[in-house]
């Protein structure tokens, strides 16, 4: 199976959780440009990425970025973006007006459409409804696939015979699948359903915000946001065994700690969408191309992590 990893854009505009700065552009510049350099071939977005004002930044970089990409690379890429199902964005036409600024923001380069969370829990209608409203806007003409992100097994196949209804197809999922992501056995049957109906299995957050990156004999004194901060503190002591686990097989491999932890997603044949704003963090990244876990290290990782009582919460919004 050849290994597949996408670019994150969560912190391309994000001040709250990321310390995001107009300043930063540039190195998200070089960023967006090493990643096409080393074959990153898909790069993920949402129309909520950026804080308060600048709503949408991360998709506005984007297509600002690929103004200055060649056709060629640009056809080699695929940009995908979720659409976040807010309340007030209901009804077979509530997703057209999103879709339409997303797509203005991207300068017209939009290969996957996604569904941010499931609305299974609160309101099921809704859900569907915008999925039929994403269905009407390719049979306008519109080319894109559909993705999914935060779903449970349950709703995934329910929304797979909706979308065989109207003869469309699941492009991807997206789900948190790290080494400290909790409900493991729900995501590996999201994976399971994902590999029998051939869906791109999409997974956000590998390093876990940064935790599983940070060295355990080592304090992480970088200025980090209040709650970025907040989060390492809270997570220290329980994952310093996995953090350990990790190292030693970093330090074998000649390898950073950060590669370990995507290459247990790529051993699975999950997708990792890793967040990168440094060009020096994407060329790291992508060392992980040049090698893989053997079953013995897989399994170390596994038990250190089934060892590791302490795991990231849930997301709230993912459904059965």
């Amino acid at each position: 199976m050849k290994k597949r990893i996408g670019l994150g854009t969560w912190s391309w505009g994000n001040k709250l959780f990321w310390n995001y700065q107009t300043s930063d552009d540039d190195d998200l510049r070089e960023t967006f440009k090493e990643a096409l350099k080393r074959g990153f071939n898909l790069i993920d977005s949402a129309d909520s990425y950026g804080t308060g004002k600048i709503n949408g930044r991360s998709e506005e970089l984007l297509g600002k970025f690929l103004l200055d990409t060649s056709s060629f690379q640009k056809k080699r890429i695929q940009i995908a973006t979720k659409l976040a199902p807010y309340p007030w964005r209901v009804g077979n036409k509530g997703f057209n007006k999103p879709f339409l600024n997303s797509l203005e923001r991207l300068n017209n380069k939009l290969d996957i459409v996604q569904m941010h969370w499931s609305t299974a829990k609160y309101n099921p209608w809704q859900e569907l409804q915008l999925l039929n409203n994403l269905c009407d806007l390719i049979d306008q003409g519109f080319n894109f696939q559909i993705g999914l992100s935060n779903i449970g097994p349950q709703r995934l196949k329910k929304i797979i015979q909706h979308l065989s209804k109207r003869d469309k197809k699941v492009k991807s999922v997206q789900t948190q699948f790290s080494l400290l992501s909790p409900d493991f056995m729900k995501q590996t049957k999201v994976k399971r359903i994902c590999e029998d109906n051939n869906i791109d299995f999409l997974a956000y957050s590998p390093l876990s915000f940064g935790i599983l990156c940070i060295d355990p004999e080592e304090d992480e004194n970088k200025k980090n946001s209040f709650l970025r901060s907040l989060i390492f503190k809270n997570y220290k002591k329980s994952t310093i065994e996995l953090r350990r686990c990790i190292k030693r097989i970093a330090i074998s491999r000649s390898v950073s700690q950060a590669q370990v932890a995507v290459n247990w997603c790529c051993y699975q044949g999950a997708i990792p969408l890793v967040g990168m704003r440094k060009r020096s963090q994407v060329i790291d990244i992508a060392n992980v191309y040049k090698w893989n876990l053997n079953a013995q290290e897989f399994q170390m990782l596994q038990q250190a992590s089934k060892n590791c009582l302490k795991k990231l919460p849930s997301n709230p919004f993912s459904s059965f």
